[in-house]
């Protein structure tokens, strides 16, 4: 059924004579092909801009065990077209959020003036950062736990958080924070210390966070102290 269910549904995404040939003779099969219709309609009403055609065949390689991805490859490429569309949502949100969008400009002007300094980079996503202490460990991945000592700042200076002021570190997953962590620690070797300047749509985008104002950019002192610990 599992197999039959992809395969419909990729016929359904593909929209081709393929779609048209099948016959939907139980309940199952007529709900699989509308939860395919389903998936097509919302991406055209949220502008995915997802060629069906393709994921079609995704879905019919899938049912076939076969797969032009492994998951290493296919999380990064999810990844970043995530980023990429919630980018585009809170770019409309500004437009309707007008202190968001001042705070957003104010960072963007922030950002441009950080880069002229030689010892920032910048990654594709837009995220910035400058290596304070290069550390001799391995790197984390997306999917291990890291355990971190940070501040957490606005670009004025204003403090909003710290593991150091409350004198004990944090430990977290690294695909359950905000897409600038998740991306940063990840550029980090164990034992390393960098300052990640953060974009309002890598950070808590044009939501009102309480201390952390919308469309706010984030300036994060970040000591990667062990990857996976075990307590």
């Amino acid at each position: 059924m599992k197999k039959t269910f992809l395969l419909l549904a990729a016929c359904a995404l593909m929209g081709t004579v393929c779609a048209q040939n099948v016959e939907l003779k139980t309940f199952n099969d007529s709900a699989s092909y509308a939860i395919g219709r389903d998936i097509f309609r919302n991406w055209e009403q949220q502008q995915l801009g997802i060629d069906a055609r393709i994921a079609g065949q995704a879905l019919i390689d899938a049912a076939n065990g076969q797969s032009r991805f492994n998951d290493a490859q296919a999380f990064p490429l999810l990844q970043r077209f995530q980023q990429e569309y919630e980018r585009r949502q809170q770019q409309l949100e500004l437009q309707r959020n007008p202190v968001a969008k001042e705070n957003a400009e104010k960072g963007e002007k922030y950002l441009k003036e950080i880069s002229n300094n030689k010892s920032v980079y910048t990654t594709k996503s837009g995220l910035k950062y400058r290596k304070v202490k290069e550390g001799n460990g391995k790197r984390p991945t997306a999917t291990d736990k890291v355990k971190v000592h940070y501040t957490g700042t606005l670009i004025d200076g204003t403090k909003f958080d710290s593991s150091i002021d409350r004198g004990e570190p944090i430990t977290f997953p690294l695909n359950a924070v905000i897409p600038g962590w998740t991306e940063g620690l990840q550029l980090m070797d164990e034992g390393s210390k960098y300052i990640l300047y953060i974009p309002y749509y890598l950070g808590y985008g044009t939501r009102d966070m309480g201390n952390i104002p919308p469309g706010s950019t984030l300036v994060f002192e970040v000591e990667l102290l062990e990857i996976n610990p075990e307590k």
